[in-house]
């Protein structure tokens, strides 16, 4: 159900059909309380500074773990939103804590690479969600291409330098609910769709 670029196809010649550009992106995702994510968006700060980056750090608002990517969309589709609300409505995965000792930056990518807070261990809780969620998705007809390559991450800023894995001061909160967002693409603003408790 989850489809990417291809909601309404726009004609660009007599017989050839282009996608629009993508403007929207859902997504699961689970944040920060407030006092984390002002010590993580400080942490991030500090971090730019040790290692000469030049990118500019996310605000505290928009620091987030992404559980499941939904897709990136040409406007936001309803029926993917209710698929995805629905999955989550029946979900029962106790809270759990999670904590990140690491930073990196994601050499894959290209151009300006995420620069981010990785964990070297107690990921159970956030890995139990990411299973759970993605099985009342399936059941639903939501279809997430990359479930497999899922790696629990907090995005602190982009930057074109590499910076090898380095240990930092562990950051650690207690999880106790995830919210599906919509996302504006390339205008850095985060809406939050619904929330849900976590619950044994």
């Amino acid at each position: 159900m989850a489809r990417r670029n291809t909601r309404h196809p726009a004609q660009t010649g007599f017989d050839t059909f282009e996608p629009p550009d993508p403007t929207d992106r859902l997504f699961f995702a689970v944040h920060p309380d407030a006092a984390t994510a002002a010590a993580i968006a400080e942490l991030a700060v500090v971090l730019r500074g040790r290692h000469g980056l030049r990118g500019t750090p996310l605000p505290a608002a928009r620091l987030h773990v992404t559980v499941h990517h939904l897709g990136d969309f040409a406007g936001v589709p309803a029926d993917v939103v209710a698929a995805a609300r629905a999955a989550a409505d029946g979900l029962e995965v106790a809270p759990f804590e999670v904590g990140f000792d690491r930073a990196a930056s994601f050499v894959s990518s290209r151009g300006k690479r995420p620069f981010v807070l990785r964990a070297s261990h107690g990921l159970d809780g956030i890995l139990e969600l990411h299973r759970r969620l993605l099985d009342a998705l399936a059941r639903r007809g939501v279809v997430v291409t990359d479930a497999r390559a899922f790696a629990p991450h907090v995005t602190l800023l982009y930057d074109e330098s590499v910076v090898e894995p380095v240990g930092v001061e562990p950051v650690r909160w207690r999880v106790g609910s995830f919210a599906l967002v919509h996302s504006l693409l390339g205008r850095s603003h985060h809406i939050e769709i619904a929330r849900w408790p976590l619950r044994a």
